[in-house]
């Protein structure tokens, strides 16, 4: 079977993350100044890559051999990290944990030290949906948390978070990608992938995506199963499903 896109092309490096600029230089200089906080909070529209960002985060404070603020990928740690294999690197989603005892289980958990990295990484993906009780356990932990453990909350919905969270994570706000972005990263993968596709075309995908990248590759996805020589703008619109062509501002 083949890789999703937005698996395929997920970025790995701050390097290869397009937009979010903002939110890649200050998580950037944090690193090369040795000023990495214990508590973040990624908030923003799906598809923006809040959970993406977490994840070369969790590889560039724990690479063995950093080019810069980037993780290198080929040492141990990294390898681990991007294999899904790492026992320092946990990815809880919140929809399946939330109740108290989860995060109970999770407190004693972050007692231990890491096995291999230097930071165990807990990433939270949609906090919003922990129940009050599994809130105010997770608080105790933010309140006082071991040196060697950094959270990274992600969330769509932050009205729906607790202040008293909020209040103790460094919070960065994920914007929907420009239209520009979106249609440079659909048309390199365009081209890695050998299938031709009108710019038109390519244009109205990204209208489409309504600014999240991941949505934008899924959509490519659908069109390039067309197998077509030369994807065109009709065709697109069919898939679609719209019957009106949108322009660019």
């Amino acid at each position: 079977m083949a890789t999703a896109l937005y698996r395929k092309y997920r970025p790995l490096t701050f390097s290869d993350v397009i937009g979010q600029g903002h939110i890649v230089q200050t998580l950037s200089n944090a690193i090369l100044n040795n000023r990495v906080g214990h508590a973040y909070l990624f908030t923003g529209p799906r598809g923006t890559g809040k959970t993406t960002m977490a994840r070369i985060f969790a590889r560039a404070v724990n690479c063995q051999n950093p080019k810069g603020a980037d993780p290198c990928l080929e040492c141990d740690v990294c390898k681990n990290i991007t294999q899904g294999m790492s026992l320092d690197i946990f990815e809880i989603d919140a929809a399946s944990n939330t109740g108290v005892d989860n995060i109970r289980e999770l407190r004693e958990n972050v007692k231990f030290p890491p096995s291999q990295a230097k930071f165990k990484v807990y990433i939270i993906d949609e906090v919003h949906m922990l129940s009050t009780g599994a809130f105010n356990a997770l608080l105790k932990t933010l309140e006082e948390p071991p040196a060697h453990v950094i959270f990274i909350l992600a969330t769509t919905e932050i009205h729906k978070v607790p202040e008293t969270i909020i209040s103790r994570c460094q919070r960065y706000d994920f914007t929907r990608l420009s239209l520009e972005h979106i249609i440079e990263k659909l048309s390199t993968i365009a081209k890695n992938e050998n299938v031709s596709i009108e710019k038109n075309a390519l244009e109205m995908i990204a209208i489409a995506s309504e600014g999240g990248m991941r949505d934008a590759e899924s959509l490519l996805s659908q069109v390039m199963a067309l197998e077509d020589k030369k994807i065109t703008a009709k065709e697109v619109e069919e898939i679609l499903g719209t019957t009106q062509r949108q322009s660019l501002e």
